[in-house]
């Protein structure tokens, strides 16, 4: 026997804020979900293209400001946006993008609207760590021309592709925008240290882009790549300059992250760096 959703109240024709017997409150989506319906009313379960939970009380007041000050049919749209998201990315998606991409997407919109443009430094970063969630950003900016006729600048697919990957990835938009300018910083202490320009989009560079996000990744979950004493000795011995390059960078992340770095990343960064002095 199914369990009965009850309406707590219709926010619009397509989302429906209702009571749970298991989950408590939750919003349902869905195409004329919300049509005719008042508080108390049963909601058939085949109704509802998409059920949500919003724990966090703050979350649900945003997302009800949102539903509030959206105009419906955009909302709508935005919502089919999220629906496509999940089914190109054949993930489960944190729920918190209701709120974070309608609320960025919303805005967006109303500034390319207005002929305002906003640049995206970490474009070429983001294209080259999160090639799926970058290819589906750009199917999106695609739709909203289609559908709306308002183009969006190149940045947005960067911004709307760190959505995707927070998302995906259960990681705060905030942390990932925080380890991009600090990878930018590596960046510029390589070209510095190496008086080189590193070319974005070469192979070497989206090679080493990807090793830095990654050691990222590993100080926050404490991975160790174990001990390579010879492999050192030898680096240490052959490639001076990239070596010491690479202890740099080594305390540029501990001071940035605030944590502990295992000391055998600085291995494998004195090899993408040598790489990158072999090919410049």
């Amino acid at each position: 026997m199914e369990q009965e959703v009850i309406v707590e109240k219709a926010l619009n024709n397509n989302v429906v804020i209702a009571k749970h017997p298991l989950y408590k409150e939750v919003v349902l989506i869905g195409k004329g979900i919300g049509f005719n319906r008042s508080k108390g009313d049963p909601v058939p379960s085949d109704q509802a293209e998409k059920t949500f939970l919003l724990t966090d009380e703050q979350e649900m007041e945003q997302y009800m400001y949102l539903i509030k000050h959206v105009d419906h049919e955009l909302m709508q749209f935005l919502n089919d946006i999220i629906f496509y998201i999940e089914e190109r990315m054949d993930r489960p998606l944190n729920e918190h993008i209701h709120i974070a991409l309608t609320d960025h997407l919303t805005f967006a919109i109303r500034r390319a609207d207005q002929s305002i443009q906003f640049s995206n430094p970490f474009l070429f970063e983001i294209e080259s760590l999160y090639a799926k969630e970058y290819q589906v950003a750009r199917e999106i900016v695609e739709k909203i021309k289609k559908h709306l006729d308002i183009s969006l600048p190149d940045g947005e697919v960067g911004f709307i592709a760190l959505h995707i990957h927070s998302a995906v990835t259960d990681k705060k938009i905030r942390d990932l925008n925080k380890h991009h300018k600090l990878i930018s910083q590596m960046i510029e202490v390589i070209e510095d240290g190496l008086e080189i320009k590193l070319v974005k989009g070469d192979v070497n560079f989206n090679r080493l882009i990807q090793h830095l996000h990654r050691a990222i990744d590993r100080v926050y979950q404490g991975e160790k790549l174990g001990q390579q004493n010879n492999l050192e000795n030898v680096l240490k011995i052959t490639y001076p300059l990239c070596y010491n390059l690479a202890w740099k960078l080594i305390k540029v992340m501990q001071k940035q992250l605030n944590r502990p770095v295992d000391e055998t990343e600085v291995l494998y960064l004195t090899i993408h760096l040598q790489r990158l002095t072999n090919t410049t």
